[in-house]
C-alpha cells in the first residue's frame, strides 16, 4: 500500500513538473546503457584519404578514441566534404597540428613511415597523434602507459588507449560544446613531432 502511494504521489508529482527526469547514463541512448550517448557530444570529422596505406590504424584508433570519450565524436568525413582532421603520408617522423580542433577548424597530421620503419606500433602512432588534434601535448619522457609519451614510450610499447589523465583533458577540452577549447584554439598552429622532448 505504501509503494503504490508512493509511486501515485510520483506520477502526479511528475506530471504537474511536467515531465519525468531520466538518469544521465539512459539519456539520449534509446534507455539503454549500453554504449555512450554522444547527443551533445562535439563532433569532429576526420579524412585519411592521403593515407591510405595506414587507413586501418586510423579507424583503429579513433575507435579507441570514440570509446574512451564521451565529450566529443569523431566520424570519417562524408565524401565531398572538408573534414577538420586530415591525416597524410609522410617520409619523416609523424607530427600534427595541436588543437583541440573544432567543428569549422582544421588540423593535419602527418603520419611519418620513419617510426613504423623504426617499428612503432602503427594503431599507437595514429592514437597518439589524434590525442595532439583533441588538444593534448606530448608528454615526455613518459611510459608506455601514457599514450602521449610517444616514442619515449619504446618501440615495445602497443598501448594506443589514453589514461585516465588524458581521458579527463580531452573532455575537458570539449565540455561545454567545446567553449573552453575555443578560448584556447591557437592562432598559428603549433607542430609536435612523436620526437620531440
Amino acid at each position: 500500500m505504501l509503494k503504490r502511494t508512493v509511486i501515485g504521489l510520483f506520477a502526479v508529482t511528475a506530471a504537474l513538473v511536467g515531465g519525468v527526469v531520466v538518469p544521465s547514463a539512459f539519456a539520449d541512448n534509446g534507455g539503454s546503457a549500453e554504449g555512450k550517448a554522444h547527443a551533445a557530444a562535439v563532433t569532429i570529422t576526420y579524412d585519411d584519404s592521403q593515407a591510405p596505406e595506414y587507413v586501418d590504424a586510423i579507424t583503429q584508433a579513433i575507435q579507441i578514441w570514440n570509446d574512451s570519450v564521451n565529450n566529443v565524436e569523431i566520424t570519417h568525413v562524408a565524401e565531398g566534404q572538408q573534414a577538420e582532421v586530415s591525416f597524410e603520408s609522410f617520409d619523416g617522423w609523424p607530427q600534427a597540428e595541436l588543437g583541440p580542433i573544432m567543428p569549422g577548424g582544421h588540423g593535419t597530421i602527418w603520419y611519418g613511415k620513419e617510426a613504423v620503419d623504426d617499428g612503432y606500433d602503427l594503431v599507437r602512432i595514429a592514437a597518439h597523434e589524434f590525442g595532439h588534434s583533441l588538444g593534448l601535448p606530448d608528454m615526455k619522457p613518459g611510459p608506455c602507459e601514457s599514450l602521449m609519451s610517444g616514442s619515449t614510450g619504446g618501440v615495445d610499447c602497443k598501448n594506443a588507449t589514453p589514461n585516465a589523465e588524458e581521458i579527463a583533458q580531452v573532455e575537458e577540452n570539449y565540455a561545454g560544446g567545446g567553449a573552453a577549447a575555443k578560448k584556447q584554439q591557437h592562432a598559428q598552429p603549433v607542430v609536435i613531432g612523436w620526437l620531440d622532448e
